[in-house]
């Protein structure tokens, strides 16, 4: 429980003193877990059915077909996840190392500018034999068979509208018809739009949800482990939700359904 949790006494939950004051503080202590292991479980939630098929030897089991651009991505993170940073390197695999340091990219908000320096200046400490990628974009390489890609759309400047769909070959906005692409010199053949939109996919993210051992029973806590006690724990002890399953009978009865909210502000 976090320390800076409240009581909500007006929706049914009790105080109790007497465990409250006689409470001992104690610091939480984080389980130590190897990176390794836990990109390789990564890759299983990705890819079951190929890593099912792979190490699974009994010979009474019809193996599950896989699409072989799927396994070919399998075997490629699977090269990584197994491939040593760098010469007798335990600690550290290819992949591993990748992930962290994608991590900490995100998590600290630093440039794509920013990243490639670090990533040179890690590289050169390193012995010279290492595996490191030299840069951001060979990074995101490795990992785009993890399926956590986004999807390019150009914009309009002045963000009127989306080069997308049926304006997709569109080269001015219908709105105030400013250019889709920059001005470049004559000799330039590359042309480089004003704006570009990243769209993160949300379906194959809600997918993901359901492949890892580790969310697939939280995403189905609302039907299996909800009770109904008139205390306010979840979105599902609300009367919207409890009328929503009324409304739609035959969504409700499946617990995989989604109640998906979507707010732009």
């Amino acid at each position: 429980m976090i320390e800076t949790y409240s009581i909500w006494n007006l929706h049914g939950e009790q105080l109790d003193h007497a465990s409250s004051s006689n409470a001992t503080r104690m610091d939480s202590v984080e389980p130590i877990v190897d990176p390794n292991d836990q990109v390789m479980d990564i890759i299983e939630d990705v890819f079951p059915f190929a890593s099912t098929n792979i190490n699974d030897e009994r010979e009474d089991d019809v193996p599950t077909p896989i699409d072989s651009a799927e396994f070919e991505q399998y075997e490629k993170l699977l090269k990584n996840a197994n491939q040593e940073l760098y010469p007798r390197c335990e600690s550290f695999s290819v992949l591993t190392a990748i992930v962290e340091l994608m991590h900490g990219k995100i998590k600290y908000r630093m440039s794509n500018l920013c990243f490639d320096y670090f990533l040179g200046v890690f590289k050169r400490m390193l012995p010279t034999d290492n595996c490191l990628p030299k840069d951001h974009k060979h990074a995101q390489k490795v990992l785009n068979g993890l399926g956590w890609g986004y999807e390019k759309i150009h914009a309009c400047k002045n963000n009127c509208m989306l080069f997308y769909m049926e304006h997709e070959t569109l080269d001015t906005c219908l709105i105030c018809n400013e250019s889709r692409f920059k001005m470049t010199s004559q000799n330039r053949t590359t042309k480089i739009p004003q704006k570009v939109m990243r769209y993160l996919p949300l379906k194959p993210r809600l997918q993901r949800l359901y492949m890892s051992t580790h969310t697939a029973t939280d995403m189905r806590w609302h039907k299996e482990k909800w009770v109904d006690d008139d205390v306010m724990r979840h979105s599902a002890n609300g009367e919207a939700w409890k009328e929503f399953d009324r409304t739609f009978p035959d969504f409700a009865a499946d617990p995989r359904n989604v109640r998906l909210g979507l707010a732009t502000d």
